[in-house]
């Protein structure tokens, strides 16, 4: 018993640390656009005001009223959206409140199944609120839309750490208290997806930031690491490739003949180490 209870007092140590430092920097959002009202989460994330939130929470919007963990209100303005990442950055209006807390930038890409991470967000309007699982899966591919153009985000995350409808747009972070996603979707009962926080995304905020717009090339696939069989790894001198569970219909890839269950593998002089999920 003084076992599990020390357990316990060592993850809620854990949670509650995480907890105060995140959660003065998620914001909650209310926008209003032709679709109607609609509210979602933000996370602060430069010292000029920058906040970083799901690009479908202001879809069609240009402006709306950000509410800070202490209670004060600002105007912010979209700075930048891309429904194809479902990032977008807005800017609170010059001489509006901001925290003096901003949360610190992780890398998704040094996270391991299993490992703690804590969301702090807004669901259904209660602020600030805070729920804490694990890395349920690594590598997901999520479907985004815009307009006729649809893409498969990359290594999206997948949490059993409960969101609900609100938690869009807010905080994913690890247990030293670094984000490391951005909650964007619930799949079902303790399925929950998060965009990743990494060197890719961290381009995407910052040309967001800079024009408000990402220019970006794409193949339109989406796969999954493989296990290269013994033969072909010898040949190709590594041990994995990536085989291909997704094609969008008229994209380059789908022209080109690439079809499901594909197995690809760079050549070896490239001496890539591990091949992603991707759909550039």
């Amino acid at each position: 018993m003084d076992s599990e209870r020390d357990a316990l007092d060592a993850y809620s140590r854990v949670v509650t640390s995480v907890a105060d430092q995140v959660r003065p920097s998620v914001v909650a959002l209310s926008v209003r656009s032709g679709r109607g009202a609609g509210a979602g989460s933000a996370v602060l994330f430069d010292d000029e005001g920058g906040l970083l939130t799901s690009a479908h929470v202001v879809a069609e919007a240009d402006t709306g009223t950000a509410t800070f963990s202490e209670g004060a209100e600002s105007r912010f303005h979209v700075v930048g959206s891309d429904p194809l990442s479902d990032l977008a950055v807005l800017r609170v209006a010059d001489g509006g409140h901001t925290p003096s807390v901003r949360a610190t930038l992780g890398d998704a890409d040094t996270l391991r199944i299993g490992q703690l991470v804590v969301a702090v967000g807004n669901p259904m309007g209660l602020g600030g609120s805070v729920t804490a699982g694990v890395v349920s899966g690594l590598g997901r591919s999520l479907p985004a839309r815009e307009g006729r153009h649809l893409r498969l985000i990359d290594d999206v995350i997948q949490t059993d750490a409960a969101l609900n409808p609100g938690n869009s747009g807010g905080a994913l972070a690890d247990s030293s208290g670094r984000l490391v996603g951005i909650n964007t979707a619930v799949a079902g009962y303790g399925l929950g997806l998060a965009v990743p926080v990494n060197s890719t995304t961290r381009h995407i905020i910052d040309e967001l930031a800079s024009t408000g717009r990402v220019r970006r090339a794409w193949l339109g696939v989406a796969g999954v690491p493989f296990p290269l069989p013994p033969r072909l790894t010898q040949r190709m001198q590594q041990r994995r490739g990536l085989r291909v569970v997704e094609v969008v219909p008229g994209s380059p890839a789908g022209t080109a003949g690439i079809y499901l269950a594909t197995c690809s593998s760079p050549p070896a002089a490239s001496r890539w180490r591990t091949c992603r999920p991707c759909s550039a």
